[in-house]
């Protein structure tokens, strides 16, 4: 490896990061971002990584080191929150984390005097709120969603409640994980680097971790404090209170986040703003229902509407009682199609004239990040990579799992996934299911 170059480095770097589903628009911004976060030895040595889950014994192997000298450097990737480790049946393992949600905000997620964290900051807001590319190809560039919506749930009347999923409440998701870390919100703390200071003030210390991501960041470089779970139903009273946006992992078991998002700084929230009517997440199943009668046209739920979906428009309210004159005043207008069903609004109305209702068509929502991975590769044409990156999934019982995946998905899909494969297995599985179906 010796012969590199710096710049070989960090555009193996690139390249390695965008064999997968979601990749890093390279550009020089790009460069300068990994030269900030990266060494060029560090570079030159994850580039060589696989993407999915690997041992010790793998990272060695592929570097042609002892493992105890490849331990060493893991743990230093660890540290930096450039590599996330996790224990299967008494064995640690390592994985390589995205761009986001990962290595690029775990940079900004606590205070650190390793790197400058305002140029940094400046960087990210030059690649992601000037050039763009890299925010349309993270959002919108598969139709299953990286991140999705939750209801705030005290917006929901008890009958309501009875209809709503263990996995659509962000209590549940808190409930269920095996570990919560706390770390400051990177959005906020980019843009108060960028002397764009959060609109409404919301508190900095609101970003959740979950499970294993959470141990791991927690235990390697403290870049998050890990709670207790009465800690952490604090953090998301706070966050109701604050009038933020809660966006989790778009998978229905075990999410490794759960944000608490304000309109004006979080780049989902802005994404959507800048793009309306396309939805950078997916939305809750929820959809908000104005009472005229009961409107007092206050403008309220506009002011906090996180992504402007709602106008004060002159309308007539329901009474026959009211003189024609006196009926005609500015009412709250709610376009459906951009909003998020997050409830921030029915919680701020004072009359009470908002109401949570379930969408007529509901939402679908994978069932874990394997699931939604390999959905995404074959939307974005990368399935092949993932199977066969580095042979990570050499192994028949991880073919397998990629593949119940793909039997699980519409034939639409299912079609797709074979193209890109190209594999006379994946065309005889997806064969016999349907002969299986036909019987």
């Amino acid at each position: 490896m010796g012969h590199l170059t710096s710049k070989d480095a960090y555009k193996n770097l690139e390249q390695r990061i965008n064999l997968f589903a979601q990749g890093a628009a390279p550009t020089e911004t790009l460069y300068k971002i990994l030269q900030v976060l990266y060494t060029e030895d560090e570079a030159r040595h994850v580039a060589m990584l696989p993407i999915r889950p690997f041992t010790l014994k793998k990272a060695a192997s592929v570097w042609g080191c002892s493992q105890l000298q490849a331990e060493h450097l893991l743990d230093q990737l660890c540290e930096k929150a450039l590599i996330l480790d996790s224990w299967h049946n008494g064995a640690r393992q390592f994985v390589m984390p995205p761009p986001m949600a990962g290595f690029l905000e775990f940079a900004l997620m606590r205070t650190r005097g390793d790197i400058d964290q305002k140029y940094l900051s400046e960087l990210y807001y030059q690649y992601m709120n000037v050039e763009e590319d890299f925010i349309k190809e993270l959002f919108f560039a598969a139709e299953t969603r990286m991140g999705r919506v939750f209801v705030q749930e005290s917006v929901l009347t008890n009958e309501k409640m009875n209809y709503i999923l263990d996995y659509e409440r962000a209590s549940h998701i808190i409930e269920d994980a095996d570990y919560v870390g706390l770390g400051m919100c990177y959005c906020r703390h980019k843009m108060m680097h960028m002397d764009k200071p959060c609109e409404i003030n919301a508190p900095m210390d609101v970003c959740l971790t979950l499970g294993n991501v959470a141990r791991s960041l927690a235990e390697h470089g403290e870049h998050v404090r890990l709670l207790s779970k009465e800690e952490a139903r604090d953090v998301l009273q706070l966050a109701y209170e604050s009038n933020l946006v809660q966006i989790g992992e778009n998978v229905r078991e075990k999410p490794a986040f759960l944000c608490n998002c304000c309109g004006c700084c979080c780049e989902a929230l802005q994404t959507a703003r800048h793009f309306s009517p396309m939805q950078p997440v997916a939305t809750t199943n929820y959809l908000p229902k104005i009472h005229g009668d009961k409107c007092i046209g206050c403008g309220k739920c506009a002011k906090v509407c996180p992504v402007l979906a709602i106008k004060m428009e002159l309308g007539t309210a329901a009474g026959s009682q009211a003189e024609e004159a006196e009926r005609k005043r500015k009412l709250a207008w709610i376009d459906s199609e951009i909003c998020l069903g997050c409830g921030v609004c029915a919680r701020n109305c004072p009359t009470g004239a908002i109401e949570m209702e379930r969408r007529p068509v509901q939402i679908i929502t994978p069932v874990n990040s394997t699931h939604r991975y390999v959905a995404q590769a074959i939307e974005k044409g990368t399935l092949q990579n993932l199977i066969f990156d580095n042979q990570a999934f050499a192994n028949h019982r991880a073919m397998a799992a990629v593949f119940q995946v793909i039997l699980k998905l519409p034939p639409l899909k299912q079609a797709m996934a074979s193209k890109q494969f190209k594999s006379i297995y994946l065309d005889k599985l997806l064969s016999k299911q349907s002969e299986n179906k036909s019987v």
